[in-house]
């Protein structure tokens, strides 16, 4: 009986996971979604992240996508893009995608800071899975919507020091925290919501509205970016969009800007295909 388990064992992980000569890397046969996996040793409920591998994939052809969700950095969870996904991931064929958690902004210990680090940690633990997940971490995307995009784009503007991070989708995410606090056409609303995740005012402290703003972190070296807003949205106002078209610009950076006429923080219809359709084909574009 030891015999016959062994052997199947063997079997079955021989067919599950092979040595591809033809292009040098690991290979795996089957999809394998994982959901709530830990990045971190912590036993925080926030630090975890969903896991679509698709079939075949290889650490020589299967690039990265990363997924951050939105909520006003205090609130939203990565089943907010569950939906999406279900468009997206057929869209995209053999690209591993990771859905990430983060802790959310508290005010106090949970500050911008403990968020970007949660995005640097969730990288670091894909790196680290690369050859058991079969895939390459040496191109990534990385899309995020409202506060997610936010972060997205920090992380791949400020921190991207190994420039893995090589094209970012941003679903009308904030760019300049200093101008979304001061200009805001509802500050009574929105103020709040910012100084709970900067832990100050752009008073109190400039310099921790400067470096929480992506577009602060523009240079000749920024990934390429594509950018979705709503022409009507009152929750992060076109403007943030709109100025950082104007810096990639600037500094003559490789961007895609979309607008949709009356719509806000979000879209439905046939707005929402064009959105699918044009960021798979920049992430394919660029991802590669």
């Amino acid at each position: 009986m030891k015999r016959i388990l062994v052997y199947l064992t063997l079997v079955v992980f021989v067919t599950s996971c092979t040595k591809d000569s033809g292009n040098g890397g690991n290979t795996a046969q089957q999809e394998l979604i994982l959901t709530d996996v830990a990045y971190t040793s912590s036993s925080s409920v926030e630090q975890k992240m969903d896991v679509y591998l698709p079939a075949n994939r290889s650490t020589a052809t299967t690039y990265t996508l990363i997924m951050i969700h939105g909520g006003s950095w205090s609130g939203g969870d990565k089943s907010d893009f569950n939906t999406d996904l279900a468009t997206l991931r057929p869209m995209l064929g053999n690209y591993a995608v990771f859905n990430i958690n983060y802790r959310l902004a508290n005010g106090s210990s949970v500050l911008l800071q403990q968020q970007i680090d949660d995005v640097n940690s969730a990288l670091s633990f894909i790196y680290s899975k690369a050859n058991e997940y079969a895939i390459n971490t040496s191109k990534i995307g990385v899309m995020g919507a409202s506060a997610g995009a936010h972060l997205a784009l920090l992380k791949s503007y400020k921190y991207n020091t190994d420039n893995k991070i090589v094209a970012v989708v941003d679903l009308f995410g904030p760019t300049d925290m200093t101008a979304m606090y001061n200009n805001h056409p509802y500050p009574i609303y929105a103020q709040p919501i910012i100084q709970n995740v900067m832990g100050t005012t752009p008073t109190t402290n400039a310099s921790a509205y400067f470096n929480g703003s992506p577009i602060n972190f523009v240079t000749t070296n920024t990934p390429p970016t594509i950018i979705f807003h709503g022409t009507a949205d009152e929750v992060v106002p076109i403007a943030q969009s709109i100025n950082l078209r104007n810096a990639l610009d600037v500094a003559n950076v490789s961007y895609s800007y979309n607008t949709y006429t009356g719509e806000g923080h979000g879209w439905t219809g046939a707005y929402l295909t064009d959105t699918y359709n044009k960021a798979v084909n920049f992430i394919k574009n660029y991802v590669k």
